[in-house]
């Protein structure tokens, strides 16, 4: 991927349903958001922007440092937000690849991303995205968990045939929590977000099965762990133990 030109976004917002503010949550002395950009920093493979419709998180970027980018407040989904955010910073289409990482991921370990963008290095993937085995029993029938369904293509790879909510595939053999990071060929992204929501999307409220309904290839490159996403304020506690100093992230 070094020939590639790689755009990493972060889409943020403060309204959040659960933990309002939260990308400017405090953990171990820096905004949240500041904790994912530094991991998206580190990854090393191209630009980091935030995209928010929030002053007070590109003032908390600035001061990191960081790069953010306003977009506007009405956006569905945080693929809308980083596609306008990519018609701002790129209006005359030299990136190739988008990576969409979550603003509530402090935890992501870099290398994840990486394993994400490599999968496209095969032609036939539109979209690449990430898993991790399920090793806790409880979360195979968590509907908060969301399983990829998927073909082996390679040890650590699959190719994916579903996403969803309930306990899936049947039968013996693993399991995987989908972790919700994404890296896009640009006119995959383009297509993406220019289809209406979909049957199943609707269905299952997971908006990757747009592309799946699409007739999109998502590869899923298989990383060993899932990173802490904060939703709750148990979240943001756990957050705050896993990045004090001493933790592990």
């Amino acid at each position: 991927m070094a020939d590639r030109d790689i755009l990493i976004l972060i889409p943020a917002r403060l309204q959040a349903t659960r933990l309002p503010g939260k990308p400017l949550a405090d953990i171990a002395g820096q905004p949240m958001i500041v904790h994912v950009l530094r991991r998206a920093q580190e990854a090393g493979l191209g630009r980091v922007v935030v995209a928010t419709d929030s002053a007070e998180i590109a003032s908390a970027v600035d001061r990191a440092g960081g790069h953010a980018v306003m977009t506007r407040p009405d956006h569905a989904s945080g693929s809308d937000r980083i596609f306008e955010a990519l018609q701002t910073l790129d209006p005359h289409g030299t990136t190739d690849i988008v990576v969409n990482v979550q603003g509530d991921l402090p935890t992501l370990n870099p290398a994840d991303i990486k394993a994400a963008v490599d999968l496209l290095d095969e032609p036939a993937t539109a979209i690449g995205t990430l898993a991790a085995e399920i090793v806790r029993a409880d979360e195979r029938t968590n509907p908060n968990v969301v399983k990829v369904v998927g073909s082996p293509l390679a040890p650590r790879r699959l190719r994916a045939l579903y996403f969803t909510r309930a306990t899936a595939p049947a039968g013996e053999g693993p399991l995987y929590h989908h972790i919700g990071l994404y890296a896009y060929r640009r006119a995959a992204l383009e297509r993406f977000v220019a289809l209406p929501p979909s049957t199943l999307e609707k269905r299952e409220k997971l908006e990757q099965l747009r592309a799946i309904e699409a007739g999109m290839r998502i590869d899923v490159a298989i990383v060993d762990s899932v990173p802490l996403g904060v939703d709750t304020p148990e979240d943001l506690e756990a957050a705050r133990r896993a990045l004090a100093p001493g933790g592990h992230r």
